[in-house]
């Protein structure tokens, strides 16, 4: 990747939109971007900064994974670390740091490549008062975010990352069940390890939601807490690209996420396309970003799937 000071400069900025936007530029200037891939130069540092946090507010798991920021290579990532720990001592008492030296399983990470595409009137990227730069941006994160996340969920690992329900790498099912009922969202709750609990959330679809709103236990107790979107004290996050309650399926998760990394390779890099669509007076861009996701302690999340 190159350096992150090479693509800080205002000369660096200046040049990269002008090019996105068909107007007068330095190839030269652009040099200081470029990528393995022809015309694709990665945005400005500023911007770069900006696009993450559109992707954060669009993608689930950008704001409750843990995001890593790596090299283009092979790499391989301790995915399973030994129990942190703390204790008492005596003065001068052995202190046993070298029992886990060897606890660790090393699970590969790859680089999966996304790529979307947008296409503008020209009329709207040449215009000296729209905020394009913006505006692209924006685009680029909506439809990146959302099919991030929907990787991150139900990602194959073919070419995708792995995604939490595929079911050799994702999460542990824990519960069986023939519908939702409140007992069995209360095993689920606590199947999952309380070092796990302390952090952990739901995630489900609306449809899923809907449901579990109307379920109680035999006492008339609602299982949701209408007043903070909570399920037994803890903070339900709505994906619609979770499956609902159908036989086979797995549509309520729990657990800590923070155990979810996303393993970022490159950041985006934008292409601009502007003779293929120079008849309709459009200008295309393709955007490309490498990256890949793993769960890398299987215990730290759980699932219950539907019998039927």
């Amino acid at each position: 990747m190159k350096d992150y000071m090479s693509i800080s400069t205002p000369e660096y900025d200046l040049h990269f939109w002008n090019a996105l936007r068909g107007r007068n530029h330095n190839p030269s200037f652009l040099s200081k971007g470029e990528t393995t891939e022809p015309g694709i130069h990665l945005l400005p540092a500023s911007d770069g900064d900006k696009f993450l946090t559109y992707l954060k507010a669009e993608s689930l798991f950008r704001r409750i994974g843990t995001v890593i920021t790596v090299g283009i290579g092979d790499h391989h990532i301790l995915a399973k670390d030994c129990k942190d720990m703390a204790g008492w001592y005596d003065e001068g008492e052995s202190i046993p740091v070298y029992e886990g030296i060897r606890d660790f399983t090393v699970l590969g990470i790859g680089s999966r490549k996304l790529a979307s595409f947008i296409k503008f009137d020209e009329e709207f990227a040449r215009d000296a008062v729209f905020d394009f730069n913006d505006y692209l941006l924006r685009r680029f994160a909506r439809v990146m975010g959302r099919t991030e996340e929907q990787a991150f969920i139900a990602g194959t690992s073919a070419t995708q990352p792995h995604g939490l329900l595929k079911p050799e790498t994702g999460a542990e099912i824990d519960v069986t069940a023939a519908a939702l009922t409140y007992e069995d969202v209360v095993s689920l709750f606590f199947s999952l390890d309380p070092e796990y609990r302390e952090r952990a959330k739901w995630i489900m679809n609306d449809e899923t939601a809907l449901l579990l709103r109307t379920v109680k236990d035999n006492d008339g107790n609602y299982l949701w807490n209408h007043s903070d979107a909570t399920i037994l004290g803890k903070p339900v996050m709505i994906s619609n690209f979770m499956p609902s309650a159908e036989t086979g399926s797995v549509p309520v998760l729990f657990g800590d996420y923070s155990y979810y990394w996303i393993v970022c390779r490159r950041p985006l890099g934008i292409r601009a396309l502007s003779e293929k669509f120079a008849q309709f007076d459009q200008i295309g861009y393709l955007g490309t970003e490498y990256l890949d996701g793993r769960l890398v302690r299987r215990e730290a999340v759980k699932g219950i799937i539907i019998t039927g």
